[in-house]
């Protein structure tokens, strides 16, 4: 078994299980009332999306129904975090954590956290798989480089996506008019875990000449 490897998919999994937990919180307080599209924010008012660096934190659901959007997100989302803590190394782990991550989306789960969770479930597809032939001197170095970079990108990430409300919460401006770079900073990050957790445990098992 991977080790890094199982770490990725499985923290990834449980902060996308909170993250939809939180998202469904938010939509419950919006009460029984029929969403106006397939894309809502699941904070409702005194939420403005036009003034917090968050948008009221976007999603979408196929639920006419902010309440029972709300309770299926909880659940969609405790789903996730169970199966990604505990299952996720089992044969078709990563298949059934990235399924549920599509549930999560369908039912107001958020957009990061179920983007999240389907990484989180592209790892767990590679805990078991076969080493595979011994790479090529190029991408051998690609790897090493990666491997080295293990755990940095991925703690990073983990600080980053809890701190974001810190940091909004304090300078909500400043996020507002940067938010692009949130977006480049989680986007580039979640790859470059995968791949540094991925590369460690490629040559933890010695495939690769030092």
């Amino acid at each position: 078994m991977r080790s890094a490897t199982r770490s990725i998919a499985s923290w990834f999994g449980v902060v996308a299980g909170i993250a939809g937990i939180e998202h469904g919180y938010f939509e419950i307080l919006q009460g029984n009332v029929r969403p106006d599209s397939l894309m809502i924010a699941s904070m409702g008012p005194p939420c403005v999306l036009e003034k917090v660096w968050n948008a009221c934190e976007p999603a979408m659901t196929i639920i006419p129904s902010f309440l029972v959007t709300g309770i299926l997100a909880i659940i969609a989302g405790l789903a996730v975090l169970i199966w990604a803590a505990a299952f996720v190394q089992r044969k078709h782990g990563g298949v059934i954590l990235i399924l549920l991550s599509i549930a999560l989306l369908l039912v107001g789960g958020g957009i990061f956290p179920p983007l999240i969770g389907f990484i989180a479930g592209a790892a767990g597809n590679r805990i078991n798989a076969s080493p595979g032939r011994q790479p090529g001197p190029l991408y051998g170095s690609i790897l090493r480089l990666l491997a080295k970079l293990w755990p940095w990108p991925f703690v990073i990430l983990l600080v980053w996506l809890f701190g974001q409300w810190i940091v909004g919460y304090y300078f909500n401006e400043f996020m507002q008019k940067n938010g692009y770079l949130n977006l480049v900073l989680i986007v580039g990050l979640l790859p470059l875990s995968l791949f540094s957790a991925y590369a460690y445990d490629v040559h933890d098992r010695g495939r690769l000449v030092a």
